[in-house]
């Protein structure tokens, strides 16, 4: 009697993994830029959140900006914790903010608040990174 045999062949094996290989490398650039998009995506939430937080407290206290972002947590009234400022590829995830005006940018990645009495821009807030996103924006024009 012949023994039939099972399975497949070196031939069946190599083609599997040929298409694998090539789904793999359409497949992670994707990933890749997905995982820039969410960052992108969180920092322009955080940064709705923060400028939603500074109206509130210009509201609240007749008129005044706060002197520090860090302002807006104190007791958390206004915010429970400031975000991050994500910018994907040019600089790591912080919440550091830097105090001056827009015109004096370093392009840092930090929070870029305004703070300076007298000035036009009082109590704007951008985010400190002059590269662009993925859909070809300036960080600082948000």
């Amino acid at each position: 009697m012949k023994k039939l045999q099972k399975g497949f062949t070196l031939i069946e094996l190599m083609i599997v993994v040929a298409i694998i290989g090539v789904l793999a490398a359409i497949a992670v650039p994707k990933f890749a830029d997905l995982i820039r998009k969410s960052g992108e995506g969180a920092s322009r939430g955080n940064l709705g959140s923060l400028r939603s937080a500074l109206t509130v407290y210009y509201g609240d206290m007749e008129g005044q900006y706060p002197t520090r972002l860090s302002a807006l947590t104190i007791g958390g009234k206004y915010l429970s914790v400031i975000g991050p400022s994500k910018t994907p590829s040019y600089h790591s995830d912080t919440i550091a903010e830097y105090d001056a005006l827009p015109s004096a940018a370093t392009d840092t990645g930090e929070w870029l608040y305004d703070n300076s009495v007298g000035d036009a821009n009082l109590g704007s807030l951008e985010i400190n990174c002059s590269h662009t996103d993925t859909k070809g924006l300036v960080w600082t024009s948000y």
